[in-house]
Protein backbone atom coordinates (compact mmCIF):
# COMPACT_ATOMS: atom_id res chain seq x y z
CA UNK A 1 0.00 0.00 0.00
CA UNK A 2 1.18 3.67 -0.74
CA UNK A 3 0.62 4.91 2.40
CA UNK A 4 2.71 1.58 4.38
CA UNK A 5 5.35 3.04 1.57
CA UNK A 6 5.72 6.54 2.67
CA UNK A 7 5.97 5.63 6.02
CA UNK A 8 8.73 3.27 4.98
CA UNK A 9 10.54 5.84 3.41
CA UNK A 10 10.25 8.17 6.18
CA UNK A 11 11.43 6.16 8.59
CA UNK A 12 14.61 4.98 6.49
CA UNK A 13 15.78 8.39 5.78
CA UNK A 14 15.04 9.09 9.53
CA UNK A 15 17.71 5.85 10.68
CA UNK A 16 19.77 6.06 7.76
CA UNK A 17 20.25 9.65 6.65
CA UNK A 18 21.10 10.44 2.89
CA UNK A 19 19.59 7.57 0.32
CA UNK A 20 19.84 7.89 -3.24
CA UNK A 21 16.31 7.22 -5.20
CA UNK A 22 18.14 3.83 -6.81
CA UNK A 23 18.63 2.87 -3.24
CA UNK A 24 15.09 3.44 -1.61
CA UNK A 25 13.68 1.41 -4.92
CA UNK A 26 15.54 -1.74 -3.95
CA UNK A 27 14.81 -1.14 0.29
CA UNK A 28 10.96 -0.99 -0.82
CA UNK A 29 11.21 -3.59 -3.80
CA UNK A 30 9.77 -0.48 -6.13
CA UNK A 31 10.70 1.12 -9.21
CA UNK A 32 12.99 4.34 -9.26
CA UNK A 33 10.00 6.13 -10.94
CA UNK A 34 7.64 5.00 -7.61
CA UNK A 35 10.29 6.51 -5.13
CA UNK A 36 9.90 9.84 -7.10
CA UNK A 37 6.42 9.98 -7.11
CA UNK A 38 6.25 8.72 -3.15
CA UNK A 39 8.45 11.42 -2.41
CA UNK A 40 6.43 13.99 -4.29
CA UNK A 41 3.64 12.95 -2.39
CA UNK A 42 5.57 13.71 1.15
CA UNK A 43 6.86 16.90 -0.26
CA UNK A 44 3.22 17.97 -1.02
CA UNK A 45 2.48 16.87 2.70
CA UNK A 46 4.59 19.47 4.25
CA UNK A 47 7.53 16.95 5.22
CA UNK A 48 10.92 18.74 5.58
CA UNK A 49 12.32 16.27 2.46
CA UNK A 50 15.22 17.42 0.16
CA UNK A 51 17.33 16.52 -2.38
CA UNK A 52 21.10 17.11 -3.06
CA UNK A 53 22.58 16.82 -6.55
CA UNK A 54 26.14 15.58 -7.31
CA UNK A 55 27.80 12.29 -7.36
CA UNK A 56 27.47 11.92 -3.21
CA UNK A 57 23.47 13.50 -3.38
CA UNK A 58 20.13 11.76 -2.55
CA UNK A 59 17.28 12.76 -0.71
CA UNK A 60 17.54 13.86 3.12
CA UNK A 61 15.58 15.02 5.96
CA UNK A 62 15.80 18.45 7.53
CA UNK A 63 18.27 17.74 10.55
CA UNK A 64 16.04 17.04 13.80
CA UNK A 65 13.14 16.33 11.96
CA UNK A 66 11.18 12.98 13.40
CA UNK A 67 8.03 11.03 12.52
CA UNK A 68 5.56 9.75 14.71
CA UNK A 69 5.41 6.11 14.56
CA UNK A 70 1.46 6.61 13.48
CA UNK A 71 2.59 4.32 9.74
CA UNK A 72 2.50 1.15 12.05
CA UNK A 73 -0.05 -1.33 12.15
CA UNK A 74 -2.06 -2.99 15.03
CA UNK A 75 -0.19 -6.44 13.91
CA UNK A 76 3.25 -4.49 13.93
CA UNK A 77 2.74 -2.58 17.20
CA UNK A 78 1.93 -6.04 18.94
CA UNK A 79 4.40 -7.97 17.43
CA UNK A 80 6.85 -5.21 18.33
CA UNK A 81 5.95 -5.86 22.02
CA UNK A 82 6.16 -9.17 22.13
CA UNK A 83 9.34 -9.76 20.40
CA UNK A 84 10.71 -8.11 23.67
CA UNK A 85 11.52 -11.14 26.39
CA UNK A 86 12.40 -9.53 29.51
CA UNK A 87 14.06 -12.20 30.91
CA UNK A 88 16.88 -12.46 28.38
CA UNK A 89 17.35 -8.97 27.37
CA UNK A 90 18.05 -8.73 31.73
CA UNK A 91 20.42 -11.32 31.58
CA UNK A 92 22.29 -9.70 29.04
CA UNK A 93 22.58 -6.43 30.27
CA UNK A 94 19.96 -4.91 28.45
CA UNK A 95 16.71 -5.32 30.73
CA UNK A 96 16.34 -0.84 31.56
CA UNK A 97 17.08 -0.21 28.38
CA UNK A 98 14.19 -2.61 26.91
CA UNK A 99 12.04 -1.13 29.05
CA UNK A 100 13.07 2.63 28.27
CA UNK A 101 12.74 1.77 24.58
CA UNK A 102 9.44 -0.08 24.90
CA UNK A 103 8.35 3.23 26.90
CA UNK A 104 9.29 5.15 23.94
CA UNK A 105 7.61 3.34 21.90
CA UNK A 106 4.70 3.23 23.52
CA UNK A 107 4.54 7.30 24.08
CA UNK A 108 4.39 7.45 20.30
CA UNK A 109 2.06 4.96 19.77
CA UNK A 110 -1.64 6.83 18.59
CA UNK A 111 -4.05 5.47 21.34
CA UNK A 112 -5.85 2.51 18.88
CA UNK A 113 -2.43 0.70 18.68
CA UNK A 114 -1.56 1.44 22.42
CA UNK A 115 -4.43 -0.14 23.16
CA UNK A 116 -3.24 -3.50 21.29
CA UNK A 117 0.36 -3.07 22.81
CA UNK A 118 -1.06 -3.23 25.83
CA UNK A 119 -3.45 -6.21 25.48
CA UNK A 120 -0.27 -8.21 24.14
CA UNK A 121 2.00 -6.98 27.59
CA UNK A 122 -0.99 -8.48 29.67
CA UNK A 123 -2.09 -11.61 27.95
CA UNK A 124 0.97 -13.12 26.64
CA UNK A 125 4.25 -13.61 28.81
CA UNK A 126 6.98 -15.67 27.65
CA UNK A 127 9.30 -18.56 29.49
CA UNK A 128 12.27 -19.53 28.03
CA UNK A 129 13.53 -21.92 30.30
CA UNK A 130 11.86 -25.36 29.91
CA UNK A 131 9.80 -27.51 33.22
CA UNK A 132 11.84 -28.63 36.47
CA UNK A 133 14.89 -26.24 35.14
CA UNK A 134 15.94 -22.84 35.95
CA UNK A 135 17.75 -20.79 33.38
CA UNK A 136 21.50 -21.67 33.56
CA UNK A 137 23.59 -19.21 35.62
CA UNK A 138 26.30 -17.53 33.16
CA UNK A 139 27.72 -14.57 34.78
CA UNK A 140 29.51 -14.26 31.99
CA UNK A 141 27.20 -13.72 29.51
CA UNK A 142 27.23 -9.54 29.56
CA UNK A 143 30.84 -9.70 28.65
CA UNK A 144 30.64 -12.50 26.08
CA UNK A 145 27.87 -10.50 24.37
CA UNK A 146 29.37 -6.83 24.49
CA UNK A 147 32.86 -9.15 22.92
CA UNK A 148 29.73 -10.47 19.82
CA UNK A 149 28.77 -6.50 19.51
CA UNK A 150 31.98 -4.40 19.81
CA UNK A 151 34.17 -7.63 17.86
CA UNK A 152 36.90 -8.15 20.41
CA UNK A 153 38.20 -11.92 20.66
CA UNK A 154 37.76 -13.32 24.23
CA UNK A 155 40.65 -15.79 25.65
CA UNK A 156 38.53 -18.57 27.97
CA UNK A 157 38.99 -21.14 30.22
CA UNK A 158 35.91 -24.12 29.31
CA UNK A 159 35.10 -26.60 30.83
CA UNK A 160 33.99 -29.92 28.41
CA UNK A 161 32.47 -32.73 28.51
CA UNK A 162 35.68 -35.42 28.14
CA UNK A 163 39.17 -35.09 29.06
CA UNK A 164 40.90 -32.80 29.61
CA UNK A 165 37.92 -31.20 30.81
CA UNK A 166 39.41 -27.53 31.32
CA UNK A 167 40.78 -26.05 28.49
CA UNK A 168 41.94 -22.57 27.66
CA UNK A 169 40.75 -21.35 24.33
CA UNK A 170 40.99 -18.30 22.10
CA UNK A 171 37.24 -17.21 20.86
CA UNK A 172 36.05 -14.80 18.20
CA UNK A 173 32.54 -14.82 19.27
CA UNK A 174 29.90 -14.14 16.33
CA UNK A 175 26.73 -14.18 17.98
CA UNK A 176 24.75 -15.61 21.06
CA UNK A 177 21.63 -18.06 20.72
CA UNK A 178 19.13 -18.83 23.81
CA UNK A 179 17.79 -22.33 23.31
CA UNK A 180 15.25 -23.42 26.20
CA UNK A 181 16.64 -21.44 29.06
CA UNK A 182 20.61 -21.85 27.99
CA UNK A 183 22.52 -19.53 26.51
CA UNK A 184 25.50 -20.60 23.56
CA UNK A 185 28.47 -19.00 22.02
CA UNK A 186 28.96 -19.40 18.13
CA UNK A 187 32.79 -18.44 17.80
CA UNK A 188 35.28 -18.91 15.43
CA UNK A 189 37.32 -20.15 14.51
CA UNK A 190 35.23 -22.89 12.83
CA UNK A 191 33.29 -21.96 13.77
CA UNK A 192 32.20 -23.83 17.18
CA UNK A 193 29.29 -23.88 19.10
CA UNK A 194 29.96 -23.30 23.50
CA UNK A 195 27.80 -23.01 26.32
CA UNK A 196 28.45 -19.73 27.85
CA UNK A 197 27.71 -21.27 31.25
CA UNK A 198 30.47 -23.43 30.97
CA UNK A 199 32.73 -20.86 30.74
CA UNK A 200 34.71 -20.53 34.28
CA UNK A 201 37.00 -17.36 33.29
CA UNK A 202 37.19 -15.16 31.02
CA UNK A 203 39.66 -12.26 29.98
CA UNK A 204 38.63 -9.82 26.95
CA UNK A 205 41.98 -9.36 24.94
CA UNK A 206 41.46 -5.91 23.14
CA UNK A 207 42.21 -7.83 19.70
CA UNK A 208 39.61 -6.98 16.92
CA UNK A 209 38.45 -9.80 14.51
CA UNK A 210 36.37 -9.71 11.45
CA UNK A 211 32.86 -11.64 11.33
CA UNK A 212 32.93 -13.48 7.85
CA UNK A 213 30.83 -11.31 6.38
CA UNK A 214 28.77 -14.24 4.41
CA UNK A 215 28.41 -15.84 8.07
CA UNK A 216 24.22 -16.38 8.78
CA UNK A 217 23.51 -16.76 12.47
CA UNK A 218 19.91 -18.40 12.21
CA UNK A 219 21.23 -20.70 9.15
CA UNK A 220 24.83 -21.98 11.05
CA UNK A 221 22.16 -22.85 14.20
CA UNK A 222 19.80 -24.37 11.88
CA UNK A 223 22.61 -26.56 10.59
CA UNK A 224 24.14 -27.12 13.79
CA UNK A 225 20.92 -28.52 15.01
CA UNK A 226 20.39 -31.07 12.45
CA UNK A 227 23.84 -32.37 12.58
CA UNK A 228 23.38 -32.63 16.36
CA UNK A 229 20.25 -34.85 16.12
CA UNK A 230 21.91 -36.67 13.94
CA UNK A 231 24.73 -37.44 15.50
CA UNK A 232 22.52 -37.77 18.64
CA UNK A 233 20.62 -40.90 17.73
CA UNK A 234 23.19 -43.32 16.09
CA UNK A 235 21.51 -46.61 17.45
CA UNK A 236 18.12 -48.38 16.88
CA UNK A 237 16.05 -50.32 19.33
CA UNK A 238 12.60 -52.76 18.57
CA UNK A 239 10.19 -52.36 20.87
CA UNK A 240 6.42 -53.21 21.65
CA UNK A 241 4.80 -50.17 23.38
CA UNK A 242 1.52 -50.70 24.96
CA UNK A 243 -1.86 -49.16 23.39
CA UNK A 244 -1.66 -45.69 24.63
CA UNK A 245 1.69 -45.16 24.92
CA UNK A 246 3.73 -43.21 22.53
CA UNK A 247 6.99 -41.64 23.24
CA UNK A 248 7.94 -37.90 22.22
CA UNK A 249 10.56 -36.23 20.00
CA UNK A 250 12.26 -38.41 17.22
CA UNK A 251 10.78 -41.86 18.70
CA UNK A 252 7.86 -40.66 18.52
CA UNK A 253 7.80 -39.46 14.80
CA UNK A 254 9.83 -43.10 14.39
CA UNK A 255 6.64 -44.98 15.52
CA UNK A 256 4.20 -43.11 13.58
CA UNK A 257 6.67 -43.44 10.24
CA UNK A 258 7.05 -47.22 10.90
CA UNK A 259 4.67 -48.45 13.47
CA UNK A 260 2.39 -51.63 12.94
CA UNK A 261 -0.29 -53.04 15.24
CA UNK A 262 0.53 -56.98 16.29
CA UNK A 263 -2.26 -59.45 16.90
CA UNK A 264 -1.96 -58.06 20.76
CA UNK A 265 -3.18 -54.51 20.17
CA UNK A 266 0.14 -53.30 20.83
CA UNK A 267 2.45 -51.15 18.81
CA UNK A 268 5.73 -52.33 17.29
CA UNK A 269 8.41 -49.99 16.10
CA UNK A 270 11.71 -49.12 15.23
CA UNK A 271 13.06 -46.03 17.00
CA UNK A 272 16.35 -44.31 17.32
CA UNK A 273 18.13 -43.98 20.43
CA UNK A 274 21.10 -42.34 21.77
CA UNK A 275 22.87 -45.46 23.44
CA UNK A 276 22.07 -48.59 25.67
CA UNK A 277 22.89 -46.67 28.42
CA UNK A 278 20.61 -43.52 27.63
CA UNK A 279 17.60 -46.50 26.26
CA UNK A 280 17.80 -48.48 29.48
CA UNK A 281 16.83 -45.55 31.56
CA UNK A 282 14.40 -44.18 29.23
CA UNK A 283 12.48 -47.08 28.35
CA UNK A 284 12.55 -48.41 32.16
CA UNK A 285 10.42 -44.72 33.08
CA UNK A 286 7.40 -46.22 30.72
CA UNK A 287 7.32 -49.34 33.00
CA UNK A 288 5.18 -52.40 31.94
CA UNK A 289 4.05 -49.74 28.86
CA UNK A 290 6.91 -50.97 26.86
CA UNK A 291 8.89 -54.05 26.20
CA UNK A 292 12.60 -53.77 24.13
CA UNK A 293 12.62 -56.80 21.58
CA UNK A 294 16.17 -55.49 20.12
CA UNK A 295 19.02 -54.81 20.50
CA UNK A 296 19.63 -58.44 22.98
CA UNK A 297 22.45 -55.97 25.05
CA UNK A 298 19.72 -53.80 25.84
CA UNK A 299 16.98 -56.29 26.57
CA UNK A 300 19.13 -58.02 28.81
CA UNK A 301 20.08 -55.33 31.09
CA UNK A 302 16.32 -54.03 31.66
CA UNK A 303 15.58 -58.01 32.33
CA UNK A 304 18.61 -57.81 34.86
CA UNK A 305 17.71 -54.53 36.65
CA UNK A 306 13.68 -55.30 37.04
CA UNK A 307 14.98 -58.68 38.49
CA UNK A 308 16.87 -57.01 40.72
CA UNK A 309 14.06 -54.83 41.48
CA UNK A 310 11.44 -57.90 42.25
CA UNK A 311 14.35 -59.27 44.50
CA UNK A 312 14.81 -55.79 46.51
CA UNK A 313 11.07 -55.27 47.13
CA UNK A 314 9.83 -58.76 47.06
CA UNK A 315 11.75 -58.83 50.88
Amino acid sequence: MKSSRLVSILLLLQTRGRMTAAQLAEELEVSVRTVYRDVEALTAAGVPLYADAGHAGGYRLLDGYRTRLTGLTSGEAEALFLSGVPGPAAQLGLGPVLAAAQLKVRAALPAELRVHADRISGRFHLDAPGWYAGADDAPFLPAVADAVWNGHALRVTYRRWREPTDVERRLEPYGLVLKAGRWYVVAGPGPRTFRVDQILELAVTGEEFTRPDDFDLAAYWTAYQRDFLNRLHRAEAVVRLAPGVTPTGPAGDAVRANGRTDEDGWTVATIPIESVDHAHGEFLRLGTGVEVLEPTELRERIAATVAELARRYGR
